[in-house]
Protein backbone atom coordinates (compact mmCIF):
# COMPACT_ATOMS: atom_id res chain seq x y z
CA UNK A 1 0.00 0.00 0.00
CA UNK A 2 2.89 2.61 0.91
CA UNK A 3 4.47 1.90 -2.24
CA UNK A 4 1.42 2.44 -4.50
CA UNK A 5 1.00 5.81 -2.30
CA UNK A 6 4.53 6.79 -3.09
CA UNK A 7 3.73 6.09 -6.83
CA UNK A 8 0.63 8.04 -7.28
CA UNK A 9 0.71 10.26 -4.92
CA UNK A 10 3.70 13.24 -4.00
CA UNK A 11 5.39 12.23 -0.78
CA UNK A 12 8.49 13.74 -1.24
CA UNK A 13 7.62 16.87 -3.67
CA UNK A 14 10.60 18.41 -2.71
CA UNK A 15 12.99 15.66 -4.27
CA UNK A 16 14.22 16.38 -7.51
CA UNK A 17 14.69 13.08 -8.14
CA UNK A 18 12.07 11.12 -6.50
CA UNK A 19 9.98 13.27 -8.86
CA UNK A 20 11.90 12.50 -12.07
CA UNK A 21 12.10 8.69 -11.40
CA UNK A 22 8.25 8.57 -10.20
CA UNK A 23 7.01 10.95 -13.72
CA UNK A 24 9.26 8.17 -16.23
CA UNK A 25 7.40 5.12 -14.14
CA UNK A 26 4.17 6.83 -14.63
CA UNK A 27 4.89 7.31 -18.61
CA UNK A 28 5.90 3.83 -19.27
CA UNK A 29 2.84 2.43 -17.06
CA UNK A 30 0.71 4.72 -19.41
CA UNK A 31 1.96 3.77 -22.36
CA UNK A 32 2.02 -0.05 -21.54
CA UNK A 33 -1.95 0.63 -20.47
CA UNK A 34 -2.32 1.89 -23.93
CA UNK A 35 -0.96 -0.82 -25.62
CA UNK A 36 -2.74 -3.34 -23.95
CA UNK A 37 -5.99 -1.79 -24.15
CA UNK A 38 -5.42 -1.59 -28.30
CA UNK A 39 -4.21 -5.42 -28.00
CA UNK A 40 -7.04 -5.96 -26.39
CA UNK A 41 -9.57 -4.35 -28.49
CA UNK A 42 -7.96 -5.51 -31.67
CA UNK A 43 -8.07 -9.46 -30.43
CA UNK A 44 -11.74 -9.10 -30.31
CA UNK A 45 -12.32 -7.55 -33.05
CA UNK A 46 -10.16 -10.78 -35.15
CA UNK A 47 -12.51 -12.80 -32.68
CA UNK A 48 -15.32 -11.60 -33.90
CA UNK A 49 -15.03 -11.58 -37.89
CA UNK A 50 -12.51 -14.86 -37.66
CA UNK A 51 -14.02 -18.05 -39.55
CA UNK A 52 -15.73 -20.05 -37.45
CA UNK A 53 -18.09 -23.40 -38.31
CA UNK A 54 -20.94 -22.23 -40.04
CA UNK A 55 -19.13 -19.15 -41.67
CA UNK A 56 -19.03 -18.76 -45.38
CA UNK A 57 -15.51 -18.82 -46.96
CA UNK A 58 -14.92 -15.63 -47.98
CA UNK A 59 -13.72 -14.59 -51.72
CA UNK A 60 -10.27 -14.38 -52.25
CA UNK A 61 -7.64 -14.18 -54.85
CA UNK A 62 -3.52 -15.11 -53.87
CA UNK A 63 -1.03 -16.62 -56.30
CA UNK A 64 -0.21 -20.28 -56.86
CA UNK A 65 2.93 -22.41 -56.90
CA UNK A 66 3.00 -21.68 -60.55
CA UNK A 67 2.42 -17.70 -60.26
CA UNK A 68 -1.11 -18.07 -61.81
CA UNK A 69 -3.85 -16.00 -59.24
CA UNK A 70 -6.05 -18.68 -57.91
CA UNK A 71 -9.97 -17.07 -57.37
CA UNK A 72 -11.52 -19.14 -55.13
CA UNK A 73 -15.01 -18.35 -56.73
CA UNK A 74 -13.67 -20.68 -59.33
CA UNK A 75 -14.18 -23.48 -56.86
CA UNK A 76 -16.56 -22.47 -54.45
CA UNK A 77 -21.07 -24.03 -54.97
CA UNK A 78 -18.95 -26.52 -57.05
CA UNK A 79 -16.53 -28.57 -54.65
CA UNK A 80 -16.18 -29.01 -51.17
CA UNK A 81 -12.82 -27.75 -49.84
CA UNK A 82 -10.11 -28.27 -47.56
CA UNK A 83 -8.26 -25.15 -47.10
CA UNK A 84 -5.02 -25.53 -44.80
CA UNK A 85 -3.10 -23.05 -43.30
CA UNK A 86 0.40 -24.03 -42.39
CA UNK A 87 3.70 -22.30 -41.11
CA UNK A 88 6.19 -22.92 -43.42
CA UNK A 89 7.47 -24.43 -46.40
CA UNK A 90 9.58 -27.83 -46.21
CA UNK A 91 10.17 -27.49 -42.01
CA UNK A 92 9.31 -31.09 -41.03
CA UNK A 93 5.92 -30.89 -39.55
CA UNK A 94 4.85 -28.63 -43.17
CA UNK A 95 6.44 -31.64 -45.25
CA UNK A 96 4.74 -34.77 -43.39
CA UNK A 97 1.33 -32.98 -43.83
CA UNK A 98 1.55 -31.75 -46.89
CA UNK A 99 3.11 -35.28 -48.67
CA UNK A 100 0.03 -36.67 -46.37
CA UNK A 101 -2.49 -34.86 -48.37
CA UNK A 102 -0.83 -35.60 -51.21
CA UNK A 103 -0.69 -39.68 -50.84
CA UNK A 104 -4.93 -39.21 -50.39
CA UNK A 105 -4.63 -36.94 -53.10
CA UNK A 106 -7.34 -39.30 -54.96
CA UNK A 107 -9.57 -39.95 -52.24
CA UNK A 108 -10.22 -36.57 -51.93
CA UNK A 109 -10.29 -36.46 -55.30
CA UNK A 110 -13.22 -39.07 -54.97
CA UNK A 111 -14.94 -36.94 -52.74
CA UNK A 112 -15.44 -34.18 -54.77
CA UNK A 113 -13.07 -31.81 -53.00
CA UNK A 114 -10.17 -29.43 -54.07
CA UNK A 115 -7.16 -29.51 -51.28
CA UNK A 116 -5.82 -25.62 -51.40
CA UNK A 117 -2.30 -25.16 -49.02
CA UNK A 118 -1.94 -22.03 -48.05
CA UNK A 119 1.48 -19.97 -46.04
CA UNK A 120 3.45 -16.75 -45.84
CA UNK A 121 5.93 -18.13 -48.17
CA UNK A 122 6.91 -16.52 -51.98
CA UNK A 123 5.78 -18.04 -54.97
CA UNK A 124 8.95 -18.95 -55.72
CA UNK A 125 9.60 -20.97 -51.99
CA UNK A 126 5.81 -22.56 -52.79
CA UNK A 127 7.19 -23.76 -56.48
CA UNK A 128 10.18 -25.48 -54.96
CA UNK A 129 8.72 -27.04 -51.79
CA UNK A 130 5.71 -28.51 -54.44
CA UNK A 131 8.48 -29.85 -57.27
CA UNK A 132 10.62 -31.26 -54.28
CA UNK A 133 7.94 -33.41 -52.73
CA UNK A 134 5.97 -33.54 -56.24
CA UNK A 135 2.66 -32.08 -54.62
CA UNK A 136 0.21 -31.38 -57.21
CA UNK A 137 -2.62 -29.75 -55.20
CA UNK A 138 -2.82 -25.99 -55.35
CA UNK A 139 -0.63 -24.38 -53.21
CA UNK A 140 -1.43 -20.49 -52.46
CA UNK A 141 1.26 -17.61 -51.22
CA UNK A 142 -0.31 -15.32 -48.60
CA UNK A 143 2.49 -12.91 -48.34
CA UNK A 144 1.71 -10.74 -45.48
CA UNK A 145 -0.47 -13.21 -43.89
CA UNK A 146 -3.57 -10.84 -44.69
CA UNK A 147 -5.48 -13.83 -45.25
CA UNK A 148 -4.45 -15.59 -42.50
CA UNK A 149 -5.57 -12.91 -40.29
CA UNK A 150 -8.96 -12.68 -42.31
CA UNK A 151 -9.79 -15.94 -41.40
CA UNK A 152 -8.03 -16.13 -37.75
CA UNK A 153 -6.23 -18.22 -37.53
CA UNK A 154 -3.76 -18.25 -33.97
CA UNK A 155 -0.50 -18.31 -33.74
CA UNK A 156 1.43 -20.21 -31.28
CA UNK A 157 4.76 -19.41 -29.16
CA UNK A 158 3.56 -16.21 -28.48
CA UNK A 159 2.30 -14.72 -31.77
CA UNK A 160 6.15 -16.36 -33.21
CA UNK A 161 5.21 -19.34 -35.04
CA UNK A 162 2.36 -19.54 -37.19
CA UNK A 163 -0.49 -21.44 -36.51
CA UNK A 164 -1.88 -24.94 -38.52
CA UNK A 165 -5.59 -24.92 -38.73
CA UNK A 166 -7.81 -26.86 -41.60
CA UNK A 167 -10.90 -25.68 -42.68
CA UNK A 168 -13.59 -27.82 -44.00
CA UNK A 169 -16.00 -26.50 -46.23
CA UNK A 170 -19.22 -28.30 -48.52
CA UNK A 171 -20.02 -27.12 -51.53
CA UNK A 172 -21.99 -24.29 -50.68
CA UNK A 173 -19.14 -23.04 -49.53
CA UNK A 174 -19.98 -22.94 -45.74
CA UNK A 175 -17.37 -23.87 -42.97
CA UNK A 176 -18.14 -27.63 -41.78
CA UNK A 177 -15.41 -28.40 -39.90
CA UNK A 178 -12.32 -26.91 -38.08
CA UNK A 179 -9.25 -28.74 -37.26
CA UNK A 180 -6.70 -26.92 -35.40
CA UNK A 181 -3.16 -28.61 -34.19
CA UNK A 182 0.27 -27.50 -34.50
CA UNK A 183 1.80 -30.80 -33.74
CA UNK A 184 -0.16 -33.08 -35.02
CA UNK A 185 0.45 -32.57 -38.62
CA UNK A 186 -0.78 -35.27 -40.20
CA UNK A 187 -3.99 -35.95 -38.38
CA UNK A 188 -5.01 -33.04 -39.98
CA UNK A 189 -5.61 -35.29 -43.55
CA UNK A 190 -7.12 -37.57 -41.72
CA UNK A 191 -9.89 -35.52 -39.57
CA UNK A 192 -10.26 -34.08 -43.38
CA UNK A 193 -11.35 -37.14 -44.97
CA UNK A 194 -13.56 -38.60 -41.90
CA UNK A 195 -15.40 -35.37 -42.03
CA UNK A 196 -16.00 -35.51 -45.95
CA UNK A 197 -17.05 -38.84 -45.34
CA UNK A 198 -19.57 -38.66 -42.65
CA UNK A 199 -21.40 -35.48 -44.41
CA UNK A 200 -21.88 -37.25 -47.73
Amino acid sequence: MKELKAFFGNRLPNNLNYMKIRNIYRFYLLIYVLLFTSCLTFSQKNHMDEIKIGSNIPSFTLPDQNGNLFDINSVLGKKNLVIYFYPKDDSPGCTAQACSFQDQFEVFKEADAVIIGISGQSVESHKEFAIKHRLTFTLLSDVGNKLRKQFGVPTNLLGLLPGRVTYVADKTGRVIYIFNSQTQATKHVDEALRILKESK
